[in-house]
């Protein structure tokens, strides 16, 4: 952009502050669904907690309860196996939607600059 003109340069800074501020009202978009998924992650978590406490007081053998805190224990890994990768991804997400606008101006001004 050795040669670029007045009219230029302030197209390309507003073009810049223009991506800056999609990828902000982005982040904060995305910021809020990730909040909205964990405060969900944790109101699942506490309520499948107070049922297997409920179950577990319940049981009337030692190898019932045994045989009961397995199961519980493995569905709780499960769980934590899906709710993670289900958290990555949707965090991935957010942070795509965030950096798109400023990605696509880079590339912009990239191919400007070339010129």
């Amino acid at each position: 952009m050795p040669n670029a003109t007045i009219e230029q340069i302030t197209a390309a800074t507003k073009a810049n502050a223009e991506s800056l501020t999609k990828s902000g009202n982005a982040a904060i978009a995305g910021f809020q669904e990730l909040a909205k998924a964990y405060q969900a992650l944790a109101t699942k978590n506490a309520e499948k907690l107070t049922a297997s406490i409920q179950a577990l007081s319940s049981v009337k053998s030692p190898t019932e309860f045994i045989e009961l805190q397995q199961k519980l224990i493995q569905e709780g890994v499960d769980a934590a196996v899906s709710d993670s990768r289900n958290i990555a991804e949707l965090t991935t997400s957010v942070f795509t939607a965030a950096f798109e606008p400023v990605k696509a101006q880079v590339e912009t001004f990239q191919k400007f600059a070339k010129k």
